[in-house]
């Protein structure tokens, strides 16, 4: 794999290194983006609010992402300092971003008074278009790595580099977990947007894309191998599997209140 793309010389500024995982970071967030405003203007919402909103999104996400996978191993990070630093160009944990992301949306679609639920449905498209992109550039880079196996389509990652940045096994088969994330987000991204010209009720896409991306983490998560990620259950569960659970549920459950309340609209009316 490549995780560093390219080296630049600043001169006295030291040298600048291109990582392709930031690379494909970035352009999952500028591409979904430019599928939000795409879908905000066919619902005919302010398209300079979703670009505000996107960033906003983007920078809670890089915090409640940092910031959850600190406090998952608290007493690690508490014990070696440095790691922190050392840890600023992982990812993080993805629900812990994803949590405060969507607080700081909520604040932020109420503050500019955008309904909240049209605004929801059209987050779950470019969510899903994001992670995709961003999971090849994980390919890329070597994170967040499958178990061994000894399938035909194992992969096998060679680069020291790969090792020093995410310390990814070398010379050994393993199974591209990244791959089989973004192929699922892209089947997510497909379902959603047909979901969006099909809704019932606003809000319906979101929560198809809460569960849907939930039931994907966690079979997804069964075949890691990077397991310094917080387990519990004597190992049964790693953290993002213990909060997909929940978060399924409450999917299911949302999901189920709103095609009630579809579904007793016309009642409500003929009477």
């Amino acid at each position: 794999m490549y995780p560093v793309l390219f080296d630049l010389d600043l001169g006295r500024f030291g040298q600048f290194t291109v990582g392709t995982y930031g690379l494909f970071y970035a352009l999952g967030f500028l591409l979904a983006l430019r599928l939000g405003v795409t879908l905000a203007r066919r619902e005919a919402i302010d398209s300079s609010r979703i670009v505000d909103l996107g960033i906003v999104a983007l920078l809670a996400g890089f915090v409640g992402a940092k910031v959850t996978l600190y406090l998952i191993d608290a007493r690690y990070y508490y014990e070696h300092p440095a790691e922190i630093l050392r840890n600023l160009r992982s990812a993080g944990v993805f629900y812990g971003g994803f949590a405060l992301a969507a607080a700081a949306g909520v604040l932020y679609v109420r503050r500019y008074r955008l309904p909240l639920a049209k605004v929801a449905d059209l987050a779950a498209p470019p969510l899903a278009l994001g992670q995709a992109i961003g999971r090849i550039g994980c390919f890329a880079a070597g994170c967040c790595y499958g178990r061994s196996c000894d399938l035909p389509w194992a992969v096998t990652f060679s680069d020291p580099a790969a090792f020093q940045l995410t310390g990814v096994p070398l010379g050994v088969a393993l199974h591209p977990t990244q791959i089989y994330h973004a192929l699922a987000d892209l089947l997510i991204l497909a379902i959603t947007l047909r979901l969006l010209k099909r809704r019932h009720a606003p809000g319906q896409v979101f929560w198809a894309y809460v569960l849907l991306y939930a039931v994907l983490r966690f079979a997804v998560e069964a075949l890691r191998g990077d397991v310094a990620r917080g387990v519990f259950f004597g190992g049964a569960l790693s953290t993002s599997q213990l909060i997909a659970v929940p978060a399924a549920l409450l999917a299911v459950l949302m999901l189920v209140r709103l095609g009630r309340s579809a579904g007793a609209s016309p009642a409500r009316k003929s009477a």
